[in-house]
């Protein structure tokens, strides 16, 4: 048998065989039997000086082809079976792992369950736009043009091309100024939104925020109301044994105005942190609808009455769960959020 034709059955042989390897000690069985310095390529090499010299350039082209041909194979083999080895073993007898689930931001979760309290007790949904103008935020809620409570909430105001008066809305406020405006009394109603005042971002304030207001309006309402209102809605939301202490305070959009606090639910009035260690929770501002209010939108303030409340969602969400820092509701930590 000549040398060529030794090539072509060895290279038979060798396409056969690597189709065969189904191990790595099958792979080293192949390496040690062809491709080591005694294995049958190497024996072809040696064979290569007895060959005519008219015959070496086809006899080694043939040879050099099957060299590559074999390397080439047992490379591919060798990458295979090391991918093989980094990839880690599945247990096919382990249970599936379920879905992961998500849920709805805790500040959309309480402000859920702040419009499902409310509205059981009789008061309706009202929404309003982001972009307001002065008039609805500040003029007719008894905001004179110098008067010094514009000071108490830094406004972000829209350049516009012939109005000077477009802002982002400071408070929902300016929805029951459109629902006043719009509708008949009786009216009970709350006022979830997003809110943005110019304020530096720390770990008790954001730009943007929310709050959610409640405004009643009809004959004879008073100071009576509101106080059972806001102790039914917080024993409710809070804590059904909470003590509550009304301190007087200023809005210019009611009169007379209150701050309300409540016995802190965390600690039982003891003191703790998130009391500041005093026993009291301020929960929210309210106070009797402002007879120029009523007025500016066109209702009868000797024939109506009413109150209004408000406070700021995410306090709510800081005081229910002992958070500390506001910031850590908008980053996406997925650590913070997957608790609630």
């Amino acid at each position: 048998m000549t040398l060529l034709e030794q090539i072509t059955a060895l290279r038979t042989e060798i396409e056969l065989e690597i189709q065969l390897i189904d191990s790595v000690e099958a792979a080293d069985s192949f390496r040690l039997k062809h491709l080591v310095k005694k294995g049958t390529l190497q024996a072809c090499v040696e064979g290569l000086r007895a060959v005519a010299r008219e015959d070496k350039p086809l006899v080694g082209k043939a040879l050099n082809e099957l060299r590559a041909m074999a390397e080439g194979a047992f490379a591919l083999v060798q990458e295979s079976f090391e991918r093989q080895s980094s990839t880690p073993a599945i247990d096919v007898t382990l249970p599936a792992r379920g879905p992961r689930r998500g849920a709805l931001h805790p500040i959309t979760q309480t402000i859920d369950r702040l419009v499902e309290i409310f509205t059981s007790m009789g008061f309706e949904v009202a929404e309003g736009t982001d972009v307001e103008d002065d008039a609805h935020n500040f003029g007719k809620l008894n905001f004179a043009p110098d008067h010094p409570a514009r000071d108490m909430q830094d406004t972000f105001f829209i350049e516009h091309a012939d109005r000077s008066d477009v802002l982002l809305r400071t408070h929902t406020s300016s929805v029951q100024v459109r629902v006043m405006e719009s509708m008949k009394p009786p009216i009970r109603c709350i006022m979830p939104g997003r809110v943005y005042r110019n304020e530096a971002v720390n770990a008790r304030s954001l730009a943007e925020f929310h709050q959610i207001e409640g405004l009643y309006i009809a004959k004879g309402v008073s100071m009576a109301d509101l106080k059972g209102t806001i102790m039914a809605f917080a024993r409710r939301f809070y804590d059904e044994n909470a003590e509550f202490r009304f301190r007087t305070s200023y809005f210019p959009f009611t009169e007379p105005s209150c701050e309300i606090d409540m016995s802190c639910f965390l600690c039982k009035g003891e003191g703790c942190r998130i009391c500041k260690h005093s026993g009291w929770l301020e929960i929210c501002g309210a106070g009797m609808v402002h007879p120029n209010v009523l007025s500016e939108c066109g209702i009868d303030p000797n024939e109506y009455s009413g109150f209004a409340f408000g406070f700021g969602v995410e306090r709510v969400v800081l005081m229910l769960n002992g958070i500390d820092d506001i910031r850590l509701l908008y980053e996406n930590d997925i650590r913070v959020l997957s608790q609630f």
